[in-house]
């Protein structure tokens, strides 16, 4: 079995970006809009993946995909925390539909309804709501609801804590992924995200979260961002605070997916980064959409990038394309088997 550790929901039907405009106008008023002008119908939802996601799965040779909202769409920094759990549970429970349709193709990750200067704690709710009732097997966490200014405290501050507590009794990992830039100089998907994975590795590194919760498991999306290319530098900066070497100190509970859109980047990736520590991702359809010119190949897909990797054993390929992953989200390997999937 393959499996994708990242995919949101980029084709959604039209009527979902219609609501959030209209939420997102009366927000800018101070007033909340009404959850039950959402309607959207299965046949719809099946449309808007047809032609898209289970296309490529088909295509691609890949079985499953982790499947969250649209990230740029968590929009932390719109409206009220009001605004930001209401727009939470309509985008939780699209995924949760998808979910329900196409059982044996998708499994659900949620997005958590974050708001700048708003603790964290807030978020507990939708967490285990998305766990428990909807069977989600993770969460993704903003490290900048701000959108790009990081007006958040560090991902190690206690102001964390109450959420991690119940990641770990969920025992749910959480992607460590930004939302949309509001910065005019920071590119969304070319710079944001990147910075939003870089930065947070390096929150990591100069804190000890991991001995307050030594099974707290984050994975670091795009790559590791600039992570494995400054791995020296990383290394370096970690001992020169006082930490152990990195292999210890954090990568017992850190992890890295394979959404790099080259086979030099992703041969860099399985060079610096212990096997075990990487999970096979596309983030289709993401955020580079198109054929490269130099391969005549989608830019997206992966799997071919890993195919390539001529030092990779039959055993790593197979830790890359499904072991991790099951590792790392303990609750996967039940939804598989309630789907009727083995790995």
């Amino acid at each position: 079995m393959i499996i994708d550790c990242h995919g949101h929901y980029t084709t959604e039907p039209q009527q979902l970006h219609d609501f959030r405009k209209k939420q997102t106008e009366a927000a800018s008023k101070h007033q909340q809009l009404a959850p039950g002008d959402l309607k959207i119908t299965d046949d719809q939802i099946r449309e808007s993946l047809e032609g898209a996601q289970l296309k490529f799965q088909r295509e691609r040779g890949t079985d499953l995909t982790i499947f969250s909202p649209r990230a740029a769409g968590m929009g932390h920094h719109i409206g009220d925390v009001e605004t930001s759990i209401e727009w939470s549970r309509l985008c939780n429970d699209l995924i949760h539909r998808v979910c329900t349709l196409y059982p044996r193709n998708f499994i659900g990750v949620c997005q958590l309804p974050q708001s700048p200067g708003v603790a964290p704690f807030e978020c507990v709710a939708e967490l285990e709501r998305c766990v428990t009732q909807l069977g989600f097997v993770g969460c993704n966490l903003n490290p900048d609801p701000s959108g790009g200014f990081w007006k958040t405290k560090s991902l190690a501050d206690r102001e964390w804590y109450p959420l991690y507590e119940k990641m770990v009794e969920l025992d749910v990992p959480a992607m460590i992924h930004v939302s949309a830039s509001c910065n005019a100089c920071v590119h969304g998907t070319g710079a944001h995200y990147i910075n939003g994975d870089t930065t947070a590795f390096m929150q990591l590194i100069t804190a000890d979260l991991f001995k307050d919760f030594p099974t707290l498991k984050f994975i670091i999306p795009h790559g590791g961002g600039a992570v494995p290319y400054h791995w020296g530098r990383y290394r370096g900066l970690a001992l020169n605070n006082g930490k152990p070497e990195l292999t210890e100190h954090l990568l017992k509970n850190v992890f890295f997916d394979t959404c790099v859109y080259h086979l030099p980047g992703i041969e860099l990736l399985t060079k610096v980064i212990p096997i075990e520590n990487i999970l096979f991702a596309s983030e289709m359809v993401g955020a580079v959409r198109g054929i490269d010119p130099m391969t005549g190949h989608e830019f997206d897909d992966t799997k071919k990038y890993v195919d390539k990797v001529s030092w990779l054993s039959a055993a790593d390929k197979a830790k890359i394309f499904s072991g991790n992953a099951l590792r790392v989200y303990p609750r996967l390997g039940a939804r598989l088997k309630a789907a009727g999937l083995s790995a």
